[in-house]
């Protein structure tokens, strides 16, 4: 009846019924979980993106896959934004939702081939998705975030995006970046944390700076290009001439005149630099004779006042960013200034290196050696575009799960860990007695999906999934936590060997993948019924 009534409302309207419904979300589901399937684990694949202006990209990352693709079939799509959504919200688990949705309507629609109706197995998927968090509270390991730990954190977040060797030496850098910027109490901003990227050398040439990398250096050759125990003054000041607001006008009668109204202009620029040129010369005497002094202003500098500031050997540069003057005050410990009038030696911060670093056609200026700095700068250097986008995708999902493992105190043993030991737990006769009648059935569809995380794991990795299963079933007989170890195939403890998931991915994949997949079995017919299908067909168009 429905059907019929939007047909009688809208004669061009396309309409799918029940069972056609049904089986176009079920398969478009599945569909996007066949292309990311490959890219879980590190033994997943990559993918080759080719956008219309054949512009390519390389990456395994979901996030970015479901982002950059075209994706036309509208439940691909809703299950796609909602994926992209986890991102946003715990920084990683992207893949692993759109497996686990694809998964829950598999397993549902053997069930609804055999007439069970999808409200009775939803039922079944809200119970197994209460107890499975309830079971995630239980089975996290309160640890002590040392840095070993975080490593260790940092260390599985990052071999899911990169090879080994560069994963390795990335870690320290995520995990050293978050530690500076984390002050006890406070909620860590990874806005703190700069990547900047220098298309130069190679990918392990990639390193922490303790300060700040700015892409932009002096615009005066008799500047000096490398300064030791500098110190900083931090400006948002004009000094460069400007016109008046106001409409005015000046008349001259003589050569004399014209000079004095020129004089009398630049006077104003004049009487700032000489307040910044005093200050220099008051905190660069005595002991501190041989230190450098560096001006970073926010607005402009005019060619006159950099040959000024150059010719007492003050390294300049103008129009910085304004995120980089909030983390230079963060860096260097100094106070940024609006007016030059009040001028005094404890606004200043404290560098022990500034240099400028000239590659190509492009500067930078390197702000190194900070005492104690609040923010820091993850240097991303590699031979081309594709592989430094690769390495700071991977260094963004990094700083994600240690900020998520600090934050939670708590960490879920990885390496398919907690899918293994949660199918076991839900098909535990104790609580599905506690289920009443057909809604066991997706309690048992569930539980069975959520073995989809170790199967692609141990097929990605080479080896047959269902032997792999069968020797981690057995070793969870025994009461023990079990993972996959993909250099063998066999089982290991993955928290011995260092491998763990955020306790906040895994509740927000629990979380989403059931209340997708509910939705998605909830519909019974799709309809392309908007306005546009009212419009009469052009001329010629049957």
């Amino acid at each position: 009846m429905a059907s019929s009534a939007v047909k009688l409302a809208n004669p061009n309207a396309e309409v799918l019924r029940r069972g056609d419904a049904l089986a176009m979300n079920i398969q478009s589901a599945r569909g996007l979980q066949n292309v990311l399937r490959s890219n879980l684990s590190p033994r997943g694949t990559l993918k080759l993106l080719v956008d219309g202006a054949n512009q390519l990209m390389l990456t395994k990352d979901g996030k970015v896959l479901l982002s950059q693709m075209q994706i036309t079939n509208p439940v691909a799509v809703m299950i796609a934004r909602a994926a992209t959504a986890q991102d946003d919200v715990a920084g990683d688990g992207t893949t692993g939702l759109v497996l686990l949705v694809g998964e829950l309507l598999k397993q549902a629609s053997v069930y609804v081939e055999e007439g069970v109706h999808p409200r009775v197995i939803t039922d079944g998927f809200d119970a197994a998705k209460a107890e499975a968090l309830k079971f995630l509270d239980g089975f996290k390991k309160q640890l002590e975030m040392d840095r070993e730990v975080l490593c260790s954190v940092a260390r599985t977040a990052l071999r899911t995006k990169l090879q080994d060797r560069l994963a390795d030496q990335m870690t320290e850098a995520v995990v050293d970046a978050v530690l500076a910027i984390h002050q006890e109490g406070n909620p860590i901003d990874l806005f703190m944390v700069e990547t900047m990227k220098m298309q130069h050398r190679t990918a392990t040439d990639s390193k922490l700076v303790r300060g700040l990398v700015m892409d932009h250096g002096a615009r005066h050759p008799d500047m000096p290009k490398r300064q030791t125990n500098c110190f900083i003054l931090t400006l948002n000041v004009s000094l460069e001439y400007e016109k008046t607001e106001v409409n005015s006008g000046f008349f001259y009668s003589s050569a004399e005149q014209r000079d004095k109204l020129i004089e009398s202009e630049r006077r104003f620029v004049d009487d700032r630099l000489r307040k910044i040129v005093d200050l220099k010369n008051t905190v660069c005497s005595g002991a501190n004779k041989d230190c450098g002094f560096v001006v970073i202003n926010q607005k402009g500098i005019d060619p006159l006042s950099l040959d000024v500031l150059a010719k007492h050997g003050i390294f300049a540069l103008r129009r910085a960013k304004r995120r980089n003057m909030e983390r230079l005050q963060l860096c260097c410990n100094g106070t940024a200034q609006n007016s030059v009038d009040e001028l005094t030696p404890s606004v200043l911060g404290r560098a022990g290196l500034v240099y400028e670093h000239v590659l190509g056609e492009d500067k930078y200026t390197f702000v190194e050696d900070c005492e104690a700095p609040k923010s820091v700068t993850i240097l991303i250097k590699g031979p081309n575009g594709h592989v430094l986008q690769q390495i700071q995708d991977a260094v963004r999902d990094g700083l994600r799960a240690v900020k998520n493992a600090i934050e939670d105190k708590a960490l879920v043993p990885g390496a398919g860990a907690f899918q293994v030991a949660c199918h076991r737990h839900l098909m535990r006769p104790e609580f599905l007695r506690t289920v009443r009648g057909k809604a066991q059935m997706g309690v048992k569809a569930f539980a069975e999906a959520l073995l989809v995380i170790p199967k692609t794991i141990a097929a990605n990795g080479g080896y047959d999934p269902m032997d792999v299963l069968v020797a981690m079933d057995e070793e969870a007989q025994d009461g023990h936590i079990v993972g996959i170890d993909l250099n063998t195939g066999d089982v290991l403890d993955p928290a011995q060997e260092g491998i763990w998931d955020n306790y906040r991915v895994l509740r927000q994949q629990l979380h989403s993948c059931s209340v997708i997949a509910t939705n998605l079995l909830h519909v019974d017919e799709v309809m392309r019924a908007g306005r546009a299908s009212l419009k009469a067909p052009n001329p010629g168009e049957e």
